[in-house]
């Protein structure tokens, strides 16, 4: 894809049942950026994902979102996966009554009863998920299997723009380590965009990103250099960066 906006929201406000959320959201990615999200918790991080996404809780009271020029502000959740956008949670959430082989399947475009190409398998013997894939959707998997089952969706799908919500949580060192290595060679493979949540920041050790914005009472304020901010945030708080002079008015914002 040629270098552009692959994703650009203006004015973003966003509700969940009565409570005003997300305030006058401003954020662009570039095709191929990465970026990622801080905030203390409740500040509206998850809230900014999910309406990317479209899920129905999350309801647009104003402004807009495009993807790859398109407006898709008023798109359902299958119609933007079809053009390329895809999610993980940060707690998956179990889907009794279909198997991994299924939804696996269904990610690359397979039939029920297709069989897994040689290379595909030998992908889902490296997330080391063969013997997971009778089992239905992340019942009984831990921390680590779900996420790895939600990267592995990602990859099938050949996914754009891949939006994570705490990719590093619930997961342990070794786990993480593997996770973000594939994440990261997918990423510079396929030059998908990506916006990544993060609570804790020990992805920040391997996953690399040109950008972050962090997002305080549902308001977001762009700074270049994620490390540097997330250290920031670390000694002195979410206040203190927001007066910080690496803040930026241009890039992001």
């Amino acid at each position: 894809m040629a270098k552009g906006a692959a994703l650009e929201i203006e004015n973003l406000s966003v509700k969940i049942d009565d409570k005003l959320i997300l305030k006058n959201i401003n954020l662009k990615l570039e095709a191929g950026e990465r970026a990622f999200v801080f905030g203390p918790n409740g500040s509206g991080k998850s809230t900014l994902i999910r309406t990317i996404m479209g899920i129905p809780s999350c309801k647009v009271v104003s402004g807009s979102i495009s993807y790859e020029g398109k407006e898709i502000t008023d798109l359902d959740v299958y119609s933007r996966s079809k053009l390329g956008v895809s999610m993980l949670f940060q707690q998956p959430p179990e889907i009794r009554g279909v198997k991994l082989a299924h939804l696996l399947k269904l990610c690359l475009g397979k039939k029920r009863n297709d069989e897994f190409s040689s290379d595909e398998m030998e992908t889902i013997k490296r997330f080391n998920l063969v013997e997971f894939l009778d089992r239905d959707v992340n019942v009984g998997f831990s921390g680590g299997e779900r996420k790895k089952a939600e990267i592995l969706q990602i990859l099938f799908l050949k996914s754009k723009l891949v939006l994570l919500d705490e990719p590093d949580s619930g997961v342990d060192v070794d786990s993480l380590r593997f996770l973000s290595s594939e994440l990261e060679n997918y990423l510079n493979d396929s030059k998908a965009t990506s916006l990544i949540i993060t609570h804790k920041g020990d992805i920040l050790d391997f996953v690399k990103a040109e950008n972050a914005c962090v997002i305080i009472d549902g308001m977001n304020h762009c700074f270049p250099d994620p490390k540097t901010i997330y250290e920031e945030i670390r000694t002195n708080g979410y206040e203190h960066c927001l007066s910080c002079s690496t803040r930026i008015t241009e890039g992001l914002a």
